[in-house]
């Protein structure tokens, strides 16, 4: 059996994204973060396939528990990507796999998203 490699690419470290906030670390990616624990997503929101933020790099999050979409104000829980308020209430953000070594982030390249979580709204 041959072993699997992935091709990891550094994002960042985990301390530039704002404790309880998000950060776009590159054009279409986004990071949440509480604490110790971060995850990735593309800055699509599935309701208009728009970005998540009106101005680069500028994303409303509250109690670092839900980020809120600037267009429309649908609210996605962080450690999913469930919107749980919203136009498009039951789907979810399209989730990156990323690691954290020694508090740094990096981006699975090997990896994808998950489109089986996806779910499509009107």
């Amino acid at each position: 059996m041959k072993p699997v490699t992935t091709n990891r690419t550094f994002l960042g470290g985990l301390t530039s994204v704002p404790d309880g906030g998000a950060k776009e670390v590159r054009e279409g990616l986004l990071i949440l973060r509480r604490g110790h624990d971060a995850w990735a997503y593309r800055n699509v929101c599935p309701h208009f396939s728009v970005p998540l933020n009106y101005e680069p790099d500028t994303f409303c999050t509250y109690e670092s528990r839900v980020l809120m979409c600037a267009h429309h104000s649908a609210m996605f829980r962080f450690e999913d990507g469930l919107c749980v308020d919203g136009p498009c209430s039951g789907a979810r953000l399209t989730p990156v796999a990323i690691t954290i070594h020694d508090n740094n982030i990096f981006i699975d390249e090997g990896g994808g998203s998950d489109d089986e979580n996806k779910k499509n709204c009107a």
